[in-house]
């Protein structure tokens, strides 16, 4: 296994991490960015990115390989690893411990981001990959002709059936409340869309079947009632569309955790411990965007700049 050290380790490869590379490298630190997945994180499964200033309409996955290709470009360092336990030395630096190397660095931007929620219905665990899903992008193009069930009533659920009213012969829309919580301009999509049913005041609570679902399990939940439907194995999807889970683990003796169990942190991204600094999805903020992502990178990076008397403002 190797043995790195460096001036910054950013963990997590996504808008907030990539974000932070570039600036990190500006700054002119030694830094390197590791990711176990693909760079460019959640974005990489979004179909299209509309809302990011001055770029219009461009894949998620060639939005996250353009952020690296610009971060490369001005010298910035990249791992590809699995982290699997992050500790702080007694001399006040970091380490970073994953399959195949360890890691060393005096200050440390944590950008794990954050992983689909699940929706707690029976059946879900065990229907996963095989009717249920947690990506339209990824998934979409399989139920072509299909029915699909979507559940969340959050901008992101509305956004997703719309998307998947491209291949589904209909779209149902699986709200626990009795209104959207979207935007104007989203509501208005599913709601104009021919293709899509919204069933409000509903709860999944049961999925089942044998080796694919075919039977599937609604409450009504202003009467309590429950009612079943059946279809043929093979004929529907279900996607789930109900926020993400923030990934702490690697950290949380390190940080305050909020109530969601998202990463407390002060305006310039820094947390209780001196040199930790956190950005991204996995950080407490009113709004979880590729644009809020990025701006978290570029403050964290300049925050630990800082720290290391390497930037003076």
């Amino acid at each position: 296994m190797s043995e790195t050290t460096h001036d910054l380790l950013i963990i997590g490869g996504g808008p907030a991490g990539l974000s932070a590379a570039i600036y990190a490298t500006r700054a002119g630190l030694d830094s390197l960015t590791i990711e176990q997945g693909a760079f460019g994180g959640q974005i990489t499964t979004t179909d299209e990115v509309d809302n990011y200033p001055g770029i219009e309409g461009v894949n998620g996955g060639e939005l996250g390989t353009r952020l690296q290709e610009h971060a490369e470009h001005l010298g910035a360092a990249f791992a590809y690893d699995t982290i699997e336990d992050v500790t702080r030395n007694e001399d006040g630096t970091f380490t970073a411990s994953g399959y195949d190397g360890t890691y060393t660095a005096k200050t440390l931007i944590y950008a794990a981001g954050a992983t689909p929620r699940k929706a707690g219905f029976a059946g879900e665990d065990e229907f996963r990959g095989r009717g249920v899903s947690y990506c339209a992008t990824c998934d979409g193009m399989f139920y072509t002709g299909k029915r699909i069930f979507v559940i969340g009533g959050g901008n992101s659920a509305c956004e997703e059936a719309v998307f998947l009213s491209r291949f589904a012969s209909e779209v149902t829309l699986i709200v626990r409340k009795d209104h959207l919580r979207a935007v104007n301009s989203v509501v208005k999509e599913v709601e104009t869309n021919e293709k899509i049913e919204v069933r409000y005041l509903t709860t999944l609570t049961g999925v089942s079947g044998e080796t694919l679902p075919t039977t599937l399990t609604f409450r009504d939940n202003g009467t309590g009632d429950t009612h079943e439907e059946t279809y043929e194995p093979g004929s529907f999807g279900i996607f789930v569309s109900v926020g993400h889970e923030p990934q702490t683990k690697l950290v949380e003796g390190l940080v305050d955790l909020a109530n969601d169990r998202s990463i407390v942190t002060k305006d310039d991204m820094s947390t209780k411990t001196p040199g930790l600094f956190v950005a991204g999805d996995v950080r407490k903020k009113p709004l979880r965007q590729v644009i809020t992502a990025a701006a978290d990178g570029a403050v964290a990076a300049t925050s630990a700049a800082l720290y290391l008397g390497e930037l003076v403002i």
